[in-house]
C-alpha cells in the first residue's frame, strides 16, 4: 500500500476536497509485481461494514480514479441505507484496461489489499469485473461477494439489479401517470450490457416499446438478435432526443444527466441502473424545473447490492427478489416525501438515507 503522504499533489487535492463527503478512510494500493494500482474508498461504516463493488477501468489519471472511488463510495452509503441493509458504503477502483491488464496475479494482489482492511470493506463486482474475478479475489480475501455458486456465492447480481430498476420504473409510472403499467410506453435504454439487456427483457415482457444504444456494437447486436422488435439508435445523444420517449434509462457509466443532456431530454421519467447519474449538484433541480421525474439512481439500482449482502448470510434468491421488489414502495415513498417537502426526489432520498445513518451513529 502507498501511504497518502507519498501521493501526487493532484491526488491529494482530490482526496481533501471539501465536497467529497467526509470519507472515513481512503487506501491507495500498489503491487509492483502484478502491476496493481487501485483505490479503496470507505465513505461510512455507521450502519456496518462498507459494502460496494470493484470497478476496473482505464482512468486517464490517478486523480480521476480517486475522484471516481470517492463518489462511488459515497453513493454506496446512501444506496445501502435506502435498501435497509446493515452496511455502510465503500467502493474500489482498479486502474487499467480490464481486457489487457487483468491477470490472476493482479486480482490475487487486490484480494490481499482488501483482506488487509480486516472486514471493514466487503467487495463485489462492478464495471469491468465479473463473477469469475471475484472467485479469484476470494482466494485471498474472505470478505468477497458476487462469487459463483460453485464457490459458495450467488452468481450474477445484474439480474436483480435490472429487476429493481424495473420496479423503480413502475413506481415512477404510478406516480406520474397513475398506473404502474409500462405497456405501450416508449423506453430508451442507454447501455445494454450486464444490467441493461435484462432490463430490456422485463420491458418487452410487459409490452413496452424499447429503443437502445451502446458504445459497443456487439452489445447492441446481441439484443437485436434476441429481440427483433427493439430499435437501435447511433448514440446516447440520439436516444435522449427520440420523439415520444416516455422513459430514459441510463444504464452505463455516470454523469448521464448534465448541462448538455437535460435541456434536450424528451422523456418525462429518468430511471436507470447507472451510478452517479447526476453530473453535479443542481442537475436534480434542472430536471424538476423541466417537469422530468427523476428516480434516484442509488435507490432503484439497489437490487444487486441486496443480493451480494444476502450472500454473506447464505444466499436465497426468492428472499432477495422479494426484498428487491420493495424498491417499488421505496421509490413511491421518496416521491411522496419530495412532494411533502417541496424538494426534488434526489434531495428527498438523501434526507431519508442521511437520517438513517445519523440515527445509527447516535445509537453507537
Amino acid at each position: 500500500m502507498t501511504d497518502v503522504t507519498g501521493a501526487p499533489a493532484d491526488v491529494l487535492h482530490t482526496l481533501f476536497q471539501s465536497d467529497q463527503g467526509g470519507h472515513e478512510q481512503v487506501v491507495l494500493c500498489q503491487d509492483r509485481a502484478s502491476g496493481l494500482k487501485a483505490v479503496i474508498a470507505l465513505h461510512s461504516t455507521a450502519l456496518g461494514p462498507a459494502l460496494g463493488g470493484t470497478r476496473f477501468y482505464p482512468y486517464a489519471t490517478e486523480a480521476e480514479a480517486v475522484a471516481d472511488a470517492l463518489n462511488l463510495a459515497r453513493g454506496m452509503s446512501y444506496k445501502n441505507a435506502m435498501a435497509g441493509l446493515d452496511h455502510g458504503g465503500g467502493k474500489a477502483v482498479i486502474i487499467g484496461d480490464p481486457e489487457r491488464d487483468k491477470t490472476e496475479e493482479l486480482l490475487l494482489a487486490y484480494g490481499r489489499m482488501v483482506a488487509s482492511l480486516g472486514g471493514r470493506y466487503v467487495t463485489a463486482c462492478d464495471v469491468g469485473t465479473y463473477v469469475a474475478d471475484m472467485d479469484v479475489v476470494a482466494r485471498e480475501c474472505r470478505w468477497t461477494t458476487g462469487r459463483s455458486p460453485e464457490n459458495g456465492g450467488a452468481g450474477d447480481s445484474s439480474v436483480l439489479t435490472a429487476f429493481g430498476v424495473y420496479q423503480g420504473m413502475r413506481a415512477s409510472a404510478q406516480h406520474l401517470w397513475g398506473d404502474p403499467v409500462l405497456r405501450g410506453r416508449k423506453v430508451g435504454v442507454a447501455g445494454v450490457g450486464k444490467v441493461g439487456h435484462h432490463l430490456v427483457r422485463h420491458l418487452l415482457e410487459e409490452g413496452a416499446e424499447v429503443v437502445i444504444t451502446d458504445v459497443r456494437a456487439e452489445a447492441v447486436q446481441r439484443v437485436l438478435d434476441q429481440h427483433p422488435s427493439v430499435t437501435a439508435v447511433a448514440d446516447t445523444e440520439a436516444l435522449i432526443r427520440v420523439e415520444g420517449l416516455d422513459v430514459y434509462a441510463p444504464c452505463a457509466l455516470g454523469g448521464a444527466l448534465n448541462d448538455l443532456s437535460v435541456p434536450v431530454l424528451t422523456a418525462k421519467v429518468v430511471c436507470g441502473a447507472a451510478n452517479n447519474q447526476l453530473a453535479h449538484p443542481g442537475v436534480e433541480k434542472d430536471l424538476a424545473d423541466r417537469g422530468i421525474l427523476y428516480a434516484p439512481d442509488y435507490v432503484v439500482n439497489a437490487g444487486g447490492v441486496i443480493q451480494v449482502a444476502d450472500e454473506l448470510h447464505g444466499f436465497d434468491f426468492d428472499r432477495c427478489k422479494a426484498k428487491a421488489a420493495k424498491i417499488f414502495d421505496t421509490t413511491l415513498s421518496i416521491f411522496a416525501r419530495a412532494k411533502e417537502d417541496g424538494i426534488p426526489p434526489a434531495a428527498a432520498a438523501d434526507r431519508i438515507a442521511e437520517q438513517r445513518m445519523a440515527e445509527a451513529r447516535a445509537s453507537r
